[in-house]
């Protein structure tokens, strides 16, 4: 029987170091998620196999609420940060990053997970969906900072962050189709049968479902909080930050419910909301919130990846992982996102390096890999655990460590090269 009281201690001593690291760690190298995983790997290490957190392929069910839970809640985050109104021409560089980058990405580590781990084609194809978003859980640090007061313009100062957080909110819905692209692949035999009610219905359909029902749920919430009053006052007054994770619960379940794609309908509810009165500094308070509420899931997450990596993935772990995890972080994320980008006008030359660069794996890899257990056998999940993870551990150190470096040089190539104002 597990050591439950050991458990409820070693993540409450977690927990309590993690809700401090974030002001402590302020423009440092060493990053929090760096630090919480080597403490969930230091919990696999010591504890027994009967006590054990959770065992991700054996038991995914709690990784995959806590995973998923800590998705939607982010991408909410993620919505509510962006100042920029959604359209065609302003959010060029995401839908370039989306239509042409996403999809070459899940090509390239779909290609290389059956030419280098013999995947069969279906588990390869999951391989790619598996570790095509770009986790917005875990670039806080190359991301928008949050809703600017008074910002009722739109503007977005910086378009290397702007696009990085734009792409998350909408990439980690979008790797949705991909996932029953392989499902189907595995259940349903011959891509003939079935390609197009795919291409019809979860490529297009459920996109377009997910997408109307939030924007319509978060405009509506939206304008009766900023356009009822009480008395003379506004109802949003009244509102307590709560009130938006309400909001996000409501905007998933509608998604789901109505046939669309939940998490596509949370980012979009934000989006709704922000649009029904941009500048408002309840949007900053609320935003606020959701970050503590992010917080905490987030580090419970990541001692649930620690823990499982060190125990469950290490001892599998083979130099074809290795290298897999190598040429998905440094080689195919880089190189498709740069391809998506080539003669991009919103984007400087270092700051499309920046964005190439920058697409860190996470929380949303650990849910798809879970909720695909419903569908495949064990031993595809054992197939790819390990390499998802190592990805994930990875990417979390690699771009833990480099994010500030990365966004500092980047500040100081953009004063290097905008010209100087000319004086009267």
């Amino acid at each position: 029987m597990a050591n439950t009281d050991l458990i409820y201690a070693v993540v409450g001593a977690a927990l309590f170091l993690g809700s401090m690291l974030p002001k402590l760690l302020t423009q440092k190298i060493l990053s929090v998620p760096i630090i919480v995983v080597g403490v969930g790997m230091l919990i696999g290490w010591l504890m027994p196999v009967e006590s054990r957190l959770v065992d991700v392929i054996e038991n995914p069910e709690f990784a995959e609420r806590i995973a998923e839970l800590t998705v939607i809640v982010a991408l909410y985050g993620v919505g509510l940060a962006l100042d920029r109104p959604l359209s065609f021409r302003g959010w060029t560089t995401t839908w370039r990053l989306l239509a042409v980058g996403m999809p070459l990405a899940i090509l390239g580590v779909a290609f290389l997970g059956w030419w280098a781990l013999g995947l069969t084609p279906a588990v390869a194809v999951l391989f790619g969906a598996i570790l095509a978003p770009t986790d917005p859980v875990l670039a806080r640090d190359v991301q928008v900072d949050g809703p600017r007061f008074g910002s009722a313009t739109g503007d977005e100062p910086d378009e290397a962050r702007f696009a990085l957080t734009s792409e998350a909110g909408l990439n980690d819905a979008l790797a949705f189709p991909f996932v029953f692209l392989a499902i189907y692949l595995a259940d349903r035999g011959g891509p003939g049968q079935w390609i197009w009610s795919w291409l019809a219905w979860d490529l297009v359909g459920k996109v377009v479902i997910g997408a109307v029902a939030g924007w319509l749920l978060g405009r509506l919430v939206g304008m009766a909080l900023y356009r009822l009053h009480i008395g003379n006052d506004q109802l949003v007054g009244y509102a307590e930050p709560a009130g938006a994770v309400a909001t996000l619960l409501m905007a998933y379940g509608l998604g789901d419910l109505v046939g669309g794609w939940g998490f596509l309908s949370v980012f979009c509810a934000a989006l709704g909301m922000r649009s029904s009165e941009r500048g408002n500094d309840k949007h900053a308070r609320f935003h606020e919130f959701v970050e503590h509420v992010e917080n905490l899931l987030t580090l419970l997450v990541l001692l649930l990846i620690g823990t499982s990596f060190l125990a469950d993935a290490v001892p599998r772990l083979e130099w074809s992982h290795v290298g897999v995890a190598a040429v998905v972080l440094l080689v195919i994320r880089p190189l498709a996102a740069g391809i998506s980008l080539i003669g991009d006008k919103r984007l400087m030359r270092g700051e499309r390096w920046v964005v190439s660069a920058f697409g860190v794996r996470g929380v949303g890899s650990l849910y798809y890999l879970c909720f695909a257990m419903g569908y495949f056998s064990k031993e595809d999940g054992w197939a790819l655990w390990p390499a998802v993870s190592l990805v994930i551990v990875s990417s979390i150190v690699l771009h833990g460590t480099t994010a500030t470096p990365a966004m500092n040089a980047l500040e100081r190539y953009r004063q290097r090269v905008r010209p100087r104002p000319v004086a009267p």
